[in-house]
């Protein structure tokens, strides 16, 4: 296909609009490669297992985070409206970095042995499966959950998604999102506040990113807060406008 119409002529607006999808995607790819690695540089003190896929974790709650802000702060601030675009790229990495979060978890923490998963453990004297771990398995099965939603908004982050579903049922899919947030919200707080508090096992040192999490949650959830009831003010005065008309 060709993008102009001849010789010095102006790009369409497909191969413009290609082009900055282009730009975003390794913006925010090179942004998440320097992300991994600094959130690996935080936990350097863990073992490569744990090292690693706490780095991709927090990187992704952190692209997630940001994909949740701007899809509320234009309600506050008309002129940030031009960020919107980039919704799309952090929220596609955000699942990407937490699909390799998920695929180290299995290999290097429960080997593929999906009943430790969910926090059972093969009992030697038994011959079965007995729970072991109720947080670790309920906080797993969430992230999973939330693993599944993320995918599914990921595949249907295109235009292509768009036409194929059509506007009101890609709206529906999209909305989705707030249940994957706070799916993820939960997930990571528990093991950031609650799985290393065992009495049976040594409590390692405190995560450094507890409250910087908090913060992040808090703050998201108040400029969406705000957003809504921007939103409903505005609505409320227009509807007032129409009926003094």
């Amino acid at each position: 296909m060709r993008t102009t119409t001849g010789l010095g002529q102006k790009p369409s607006r497909l191969a413009l609009f290609q082009g900055r999808t282009r730009t975003r995607h390794i913006v925010v790819l090179v942004a998440t490669v320097i992300l991994v690695y600094a959130f690996g540089s935080v936990h350097g003190q863990w073992s490569p297992m744990h090292r690693w896929n706490r780095a991709f974790a927090d990187a992704s709650v952190l692209l997630l985070g940001l994909t949740m802000t701007l899809g509320a702060i234009p309600r506050l601030f008309r002129q940030s409206a031009k960020w919107l675009p980039w919704r799309r790229e952090l929220g596609i990495y955000s699942v990407l970095l937490a699909l390799v979060h998920t695929t180290i978890i299995l290999e290097g923490w429960v080997e593929w042995n999906f009943p430790r998963l969910f926090g059972f453990e093969f009992h030697p004297v038994d011959l079965e499966y007995v729970m072991l771990q109720h947080g670790f398995g309920l906080a797993n099965a969430i992230g999973i959950l939330a693993l599944g939603i993320g995918f599914i908004l990921m595949l249907t982050s295109s235009d292509r998604a768009v036409r194929l579903l059509g506007s009101a049922t890609w709206k529906t899919v999209q909305m989705t999102a707030l249940v994957f947030w706070a799916l993820v919200v939960a997930h990571t707080a528990y093991f950031l506040y609650a799985h290393f508090l065992s009495f049976h096992r040594a409590t390692p040192d405190r995560n450094p990113l507890q409250l910087p999490f908090a913060v992040m949650v808090v703050s998201v959830l108040a400029i969406r807060t705000a957003a809504f009831f921007t939103t409903f003010r505005r609505h409320t005065q227009e509807s007032k406008i129409r009926q003094n008309a």
